[in-house]
């Protein structure tokens, strides 16, 4: 069990800032929590509407980019939470997101939302293991 005094904030320019009182990601022990992320451009921080596919790719991105500035890889992610706006758009987002998990792909959930931040079309979180 990891101890309070163990828990480190995981930040990095390359995906987007908080935006509130959280973080991109907590580490605690060797479990790294990463909070969800949309579709903003970590170069412009603004939010970008596409398609679900183009959303899907960039919320990941910006995943693969935190998981980055603490050493891992989309490897090593365990669990993923997939909130959809509108859950008939499933199988486009699920294209996306086996590209990015191709050996042994996490646990997931996913359910459809009333309502995501910006209106986004998808929001995805994360859970890692550090080996």
């Amino acid at each position: 069990m990891a101890h309070a005094q163990e828990k480190k904030v995981i930040a990095t320019p390359d995906a987007p800032p908080a935006i509130g009182p959280y973080s991109q990601a907590i580490r605690a022990g060797k479990t790294v929590y990463l909070a969800g992320q949309v579709s903003i451009d970590p170069k412009t921080k603004q939010f970008v509407n596409g398609t679900i596919e183009e959303q899907t790719k960039m919320a990941l991105d910006n995943l693969k980019a935190v998981l980055a500035a603490d050493g891992l890889t989309m490897d090593h992610v365990v669990s993923t939470g997939v909130f959809l706006k509108d859950l008939n758009e499933f199988g486009k987002m699920n294209g996306v997101y086996g590209t990015y998990f191709k050996n042994a792909p996490p646990a997931r959930a996913t359910v459809e939302v009333a309502r995501l931040p910006l209106d986004a079309r998808v929001e995805i979180s994360a859970i890692a293991v550090h080996p």
